[in-house]
């Protein structure tokens, strides 16, 4: 497979990245006769029948897959020092995989005008929508109407700003608000699980308007009415939502979580509300994804 770059933002250096399942990856969504013959339709089966996802996050969930950790952590370098508990307390792959981290590993970034990176991921970043050249791919968009499974509100937002976070098996799986907000219901809208790997997104933008996702909409004081989706993928147990609608929550509070598997975040704001930080908007400019962590800064409104 061709190599994956992008952008550490803490260091600014370009880095490769280290990809989970590579070779399975690149027998689903790679180039050749076996991608085409087998690759393809397995890829094609595995997302259009949850059972495939829902029975492979099962099998992380079982008391054996413990054993599947500490390979993990080696084999990817995570840094166990930011856990918030101890590795040994953990009783499947699963629990290692949706892990809390230590506050002080994800330092909030406290300026009130400043809306904050929601998760740790590989991110896009388009302070036009519908000036962008492209969504990820030069010269594709993806339609909004059919990702929100709403006319009026893709109206709302086809002038404003988009966020797409692309978060690794590797990745801290919580994601968090990404500035004060009253958060509404999670709304499902019912799809595929395609993997959300770029090389599988380069083939077919419009997974983002095919798989299972999640819309909240979270009214805001600084940043007007911003809308929250969370997109499932190929072996993502489940979308889980640990926040409580109606009620207030604080910028970097903890909305939800993904089960085991790579996924995305997608966040809209209306024309003229977030102004994205000069860095993030250029990478992006660049073509490549800007490796980012939560609570550091993204925006001013």
């Amino acid at each position: 497979m061709d190599p994956i770059t992008y952008i550490d933002r803490k260091t600014g250096k370009v880095e490769q990245e280290q990809v989970y399942g590579a070779k399975a990856l690149n027998l689903l969504y790679g180039k050749g006769w076996l991608t085409t013959f087998f690759g393809g339709p397995i890829a094609h089966l595995c997302a259009r029948l949850p059972f495939f996802s829902a029975f492979f996050g099962y099998l992380k969930t079982r008391p054996s897959s413990v054993n599947q950790i500490a390979p993990f952590i080696k084999n990817f370098k995570i840094d166990t020092s930011e856990f918030q508990d101890h590795q040994q307390s953990f009783t499947t792959f699963n629990d290692f995989f949706i892990r809390k981290l230590k506050p002080s590993a994800r330092p909030i970034a406290v300026d009130k005008d400043l809306a904050i990176i929601p998760a740790d991921g590989r991110y896009w970043f388009y302070q036009h929508y519908n000036l962008a050249e492209g969504i990820i791919v030069k010269g594709e968009r993806f339609d909004l109407k059919t990702l929100l499974d709403n006319k009026e509100l893709a109206n709302e937002y086809s002038e404003g700003a988009m966020v797409i976070a692309r978060l690794c098996p590797t990745d801290y799986h919580r994601f968090h608000f990404p500035c004060d907000c009253l958060p509404g219901e999670t709304k499902l809208i019912n799809g595929w699980l395609y993997s959300v790997n770029p090389m599988a997104i380069k083939k077919d933008l419009q997974i983002f308007t095919q798989n299972k996702r999640t819309l909240c909409e979270l009214e805001t004081k600084k940043f007007g009415k911003v809308l929250f989706l969370e997109v499932g993928a190929t072996f993502v147990g489940a979308i889980h939502q640990t926040y409580t609608p109606q009620k207030p929550c604080a910028k970097g509070d903890e909305k939800g979580y993904f089960s085991f598997g790579a996924s995305s975040l997608i966040l809209l704001f209306k024309p003229n509300t977030i102004i994205f930080d000069t860095d993030l908007v250029e990478a992006t400019k660049n073509h490549l994804e800007i490796r980012c962590l939560m609570g550091q800064s993204m925006g001013k409104c």
